[in-house]
């Protein structure tokens, strides 16, 4: 299945205005109505998906000092191909200036021999604001995820703010104290634009000031309401 939704905000009167909004089963955008300022959309998997062979991609534009939220109403569960073929998902954001994006998907689940690749790719403006928020959990209840490879590439006023690539699936890997340390969820969590804050850490997670502008708050967790503590608080 190959699936493309499209989403372009524009403020009006001082009110956010959706100008397009373009379902493709399974990605389906269902607005909320009433929302003032800030437009809210709910993004909605229709189908089971991404199932190996499927490609997604959701594209979202952010006119000048228009305001988006963008949230997740199910988990994503990622599932192995009838062949093995791997599956992609593409989230190509451009927020322009005084423009803000809070993008807040709800976790995926890469379940056993599964092989997924999600890319969150974010153009900003200088003066744009970005809060994103990725949470995976590997496997279900006693299953051993599959492959998965997410990678985020934000840049902010054409200079990088962010350019990572996590690779998940390899059992050693996974258990290593350097890379997952065995746990069963990670939640990461982007800021760009929005107040500094200083580096902080706890048990297991932490959140690092960007060079270029913005924090970034990495939890893990062996389940999703623990992972999600640290970051409700930042």
């Amino acid at each position: 299945m190959k699936a493309h939704a499209r989403l372009v905000a524009r403020c009006e009167g001082g009110r956010t205005v959706l100008r397009e909004l373009r379902s493709m089963a399974p990605l389906t955008l269902l607005p909320k109505r009433g929302t003032g300022a800030t437009a809210i959309v709910h993004l909605v998997n229709s189908a089971t998906t991404p199932l190996g062979g499927d490609e997604l991609k959701l594209t979202v534009r952010i006119g000048p000092g228009a305001s988006l939220r963008i949230s997740g109403v199910a988990a994503t569960i990622a599932l192995p191909g009838l062949h093995g073929e791997g599956s992609s998902s593409l989230v190509d954001v451009e927020v322009d200036e005084g423009g803000s994006l809070e993008y807040l998907p709800e976790p995926t689940v890469v379940t056993a021999r599964a092989r997924h690749e999600a890319v969150l790719r974010a153009s900003l403006a200088a003066g744009a604001f970005l809060h994103t928020r990725e949470v995976l959990v590997l496997g279900r209840s006693g299953e051993r995820p599959g492959s998965l490879v997410t990678t985020q590439h934000v840049t902010r006023g054409e200079v990088p703010v962010l350019r990572q690539t996590l690779v998940i699936g390899d059992s050693t890997l996974d258990s290593s104290l350097a890379h997952l340390a065995g746990r069963r969820v990670l939640a990461t969590d982007l800021v760009v634009g929005g107040p500094e804050l200083p580096a902080a850490s706890g048990d297991w997670w932490s959140r690092t000031p960007l060079a270029a502008g913005g924090t970034l708050t990495t939890s893990l967790a062996p389940d999703a309401v623990t992972a999600l503590k640290p970051l409700a608080a930042c």
